[in-house]
Formats: C-alpha cells, sequence, structure tokens
C-alpha cells in the first residue's frame, strides 16, 4: 500500500473513530431500538440472502457492527470487520450485551485476508462503502479469497451517479466524474447521521463505475449472478425525496431520472 493512500485511508480512520460515538446516540442508528431487537437490516439485502440460519457470514466495513449483530440474530455465525478501533470496541460489547457470538477484526477491509483466515458462506457489504477504497482489484480478490466454493458475495451500495453529485451545496450540484480516478476530499461539520454534531469530518474517497465493479469481481474468479439497479432507497439522500407509503421506509426521488442504489450477488 503506496504512502499516499496509507495517508488517506489514516485520515478516514480517526474521523471514523470520531464518528462512533456519535452514530451511536443519533436517531439514525436508532441503537436503543435495536437492542430491544430492532433489525438495521433493509429489503434489499433481506430479500437477497434470505434464510442464513447455520451460515457463516463475513460482512465488510461493518461500522460498529448492527448489520453483523443482525445477520447473527437470525443465525449466522458472523465475523465484522472494519477499520475503526472505536467501531469494533463497540461492536464487541453490543455482542457481549446482546449474549450473541459474532467475531469481530479491526483491519483495512483491504487486509481482511491477513487477519481472518476462515473461509465463509456469505461475504457482504452495504451502503457506503467502496467509496472509501481507491482500487476494487484487491478489495475482490480479497472477497473470492474469503469464499468458500460456492459461496456467495451480497452487497448493495449507492448507485455511481449519487456519488457524482457534491453535498456540500444545497441542494447537491453534479460536479465529480462517473469514472474520475482523481481521489476526493470533503471536509464539513457533523456526520450524515447528525449534521449538527460538534466534529469535523475530513474524508478521502474514490469514485466507481459499475462497470469497473462488475469487471473486479469477474476478474477475481467471481460469477456474477446478477446486477440490479434501485429506484428506491432506504436513505433520504437527497432534499425533497418522496416516501413511498410502505413499511419499508422507502424513499425515491421526485423525478426518478436515474437509480439511487445497485446490489450484484455473485457466487464463487
Amino acid at each position: 500500500m503506496s504512502k499516499e493512500f496509507q495517508k488517506y485511508f489514516d485520515t478516514n480512520k480517526e474521523t471514523w473513530n470520531e464518528k462512533v460515538a456519535i452514530h451511536a446516540s443519533s436517531d439514525f442508528y436508532d441503537l436503543d431500538r435495536f437492542k430491544k431487537g430492532k433489525t438495521s437490516l433493509k429489503k434489499y439485502e433481506l430479500e437477497a440472502l434470505g434464510d442464513v440460519s447455520g451460515k457463516s457470514l463475513l460482512h465488510l466495513q461493518c461500522h460498529f457492527g448492527q448489520d453483523t449483530l443482525s445477520w447473527s440474530r437470525m443465525g449466522a455465525k458472523c465475523t465484522g470487520v472494519d477499520l475503526s478501533e472505536n467501531g469494533i470496541t463497540l461492536a464487541k460489547k453490543l455482542n457481549e450485551d446482546l449474549e450473541l457470538d459474532a467475531n469481530f477484526v479491526c483491519c483495512n477491509v483491504l487486509e481482511t485476508s491477513n487477519f481472518v483466515e476462515e473461509k465463509f458462506d456469505i461475504v457482504y457489504t452495504s451502503y457506503g462503502v467502496i467509496g472509501w477504497l481507491p482500487d476494487l482489484k484487491p478489495w475482490a480478490k480479497m472477497i473470492a479469497e474469503r469464499l468458500q466454493n460456492g459461496g456467495v458475495f451480497y452487497m448493495v451500495e449507492f448507485h455511481p451517479i449519487v456519488w457524482m453529485f457534491d453535498y456540500l451545496q444545497h441542494p447537491p450540484v453534479l460536479k465529480y466524474g462517473y469514472q474520475q480516478k482523481e481521489v476526493i476530499y470533503e471536509e464539513y461539520q457533523g456526520t450524515y447521521a447528525d449534521t449538527n454534531a460538534n466534529m469535523i469530518s475530513k474524508e478521502f474517497g474514490w469514485n466507481h463505475g459499475l462497470g469497473e465493479v462488475v469487471s473486479s469481481l469477474s476478474e477475481a474468479g467471481l460469477t456474477i449472478e446478477y446486477l440490479k439497479e434501485h429506484d428506491a432507497s432506504p436513505y433520504e439522500i437527497f432534499p425533497e425525496m418522496i416516501s413511498l407509503d410502505t413499511d419499508q421506509g422507502m424513499y425515491v426521488s421526485k423525478d426518478r431520472l436515474y437509480p439511487l442504489l445497485f446490489s450484484i450477488k455473485a457466487r464463487l
């Protein structure tokens, strides 16, 4: 890993370490209801993976472990990986408090195979993950290394078009390239979970088009079962979005000119 990339990762790690306490107390993550049994998982991943009981599952970039623990409640044997020490510390505490059997590992997701030797039935990642990675080829290679033969990889992620906008302007302005190779730096007060929080988020990120995502996985030896694009998002990512009248809490943009999410299911 180059010194330049390490500098970016170190900055992101500091920001995510600071975010943990703010997110844990936010309405966005609703930790009280989660502790009482509410799942953090959304419609797309629940439908895609179905019954996970008895299966081993590796959750990449797990933050403080809510999704990992939600899968664990459904009977999966889970391991969560994240860059943030504070995130992993809270995840382990939640795992203990909820009397679950998940395992948590603190490391850069690209280095997962250096810290986790087990192979899994399922590798899972979701919502705002690949934008923290400068190159998807080592990411995809690691996924292939951690999957059992016949194992399933599933991801649901914000669509690359969504990342073309600069959200520091109101309303957001189309600014960044769909396949932009240059790093994107943003600095702003608060976080997506609490815009009024007393912290400054300093973040380096990268845009990845769908072609890059699919090709990276395919070149690593995975067979793509499907690539789907979705108009509806469980997160209100733009101003003036329309709430769908469903029990899933889904939102769509007013004009529906482009998808908000994509999902990929693949097998080794």
